[in-house]
């Protein structure tokens, strides 16, 4: 494979920065490199790249578009805010991960690149058995309920079918989501996800290969008090599961099914970014993915002027759409 130009490196880091941009979010040298864009290169190519970029800025060890250094600060407040949020998610992941049917939790959001807001919730995807994806969100629902009487809002905005784990989406926005969230439980149905999802090397090739073997991990041993209620906790989720695995779990999952997707329906927004089937639950009211794109494609017209072929990529690639993207966009 023949290396990339300096010049196509360049015009890749103004467009990861770009991206990046929309969520007032800085990155380091490293995580350039980690999210450029096309292009197959080294930690070391793209330092040399960005520092000969007389269109960016850096301060620190952060790389911005130009006029854009005051989202430094921004960063080092929703990083110090994201680290003390970040055990009590992944608790809560945990959680989510061990209720009936649930096959697998991972964090998502701002959240997961450090970069909460005073606002944000916590993110997740999750992936169901086949056949419960609408009993799977109702657990989750019921638990959300719970964690909101400590303050917290647990979202989950995208609740998939085992069998259906490959993202027909293929663009920018649905790589970076799936290269950007962290999972919490179920290692085995994560890397299933990621070999559905090979086309992400496409638009991420250096985050894309780092991403197997990627886990969160707790160095904390609970108390032997701790583990016995865990297991007792654990046993009363095994034998709810057990009990709605027949026929009577199967109307459950219609009624559930049917009831959500009327009242959905009615809500503004339905039908252009969000997915209601019996193999995927992903309510995107509020058009994340175009507002997204929309903002990507401003800093490209600004800020890439000069490179009208390396933008017109990014927002070709961008709009290959066959179904809603599978989630928000909070980074």
């Amino acid at each position: 494979m023949a290396r990339p130009s300096s010049n196509e490196i360049s015009r890749a880091v103004l467009d990861t920065l770009a991206y990046s941009d929309i969520f007032d979010h800085p990155l380091t040298v490293e995580e350039v490199h980690r999210y450029l864009v096309g292009v197959r290169t080294t930690v070391e190519e793209v330092q040399r790249a960005s520092d000969a970029n007389d269109r960016l800025e850096k301060t620190e060890i952060y790389f911005t578009l130009p006029g854009r250094i005051e989202i430094v600060e921004i960063r080092k407040e929703r990083e110090a805010r994201s680290r003390k949020l970040l055990p009590l998610a992944l608790k809560y992941g945990r959680i989510l991960g061990s209720l009936p049917f649930v096959r697998m939790a991972a964090l998502t959001g701002s959240l997961a690149v450090m970069n909460a807001s005073d606002r944000a919730d916590f993110d997740f995807m999750l992936v169901a058995a086949s056949g419960r994806v609408w009993t799977a969100r109702a657990f989750a629902l019921l638990f959300n309920r719970l964690a909101r009487l400590s303050g917290h809002t647990l979202c989950p905005n995208l609740i998939v079918s085992e069998n259906a784990l490959e993202w027909r989406q293929r663009d920018l926005y649905s790589a970076r989501e799936l290269c950007q969230m962290i999972p919490v439980t179920g290692s085995d149905v994560y890397d299933r996800l990621l070999k559905a999802n090979e086309w992400v090397e496409a638009y991420l090739p250096n985050a894309y290969p780092s991403l197997r073997g990627e886990r969160s991990s707790t160095n904390q041993s609970p108390s032997p008090y701790r583990r016995l209620i865990r297991r007792s906790f654990q046993s009363l989720l095994a034998m709810t599961e057990h009990l709605l695995r027949g026929k009577s779990g199967d109307r459950f999952e219609r009624w559930e099914m049917s009831r959500k997707i009327s009242r959905f329906s009615k809500q503004p927004g339905f039908g252009e970014e969000t997915v209601f089937n019996a193999e995927m639950c992903q309510g995107n009211f509020g058009h994340h993915r175009k507002r997204t794109q929309d903002a990507l494609d401003e800093r490209l017209r600004n800020h890439v002027i000069a490179n009208p072929e390396r933008g017109a990529w990014v927002k070709r690639s961008s709009t290959q759409a066959e179904i809603a993207s599978p989630l928000r966009g909070s980074r």
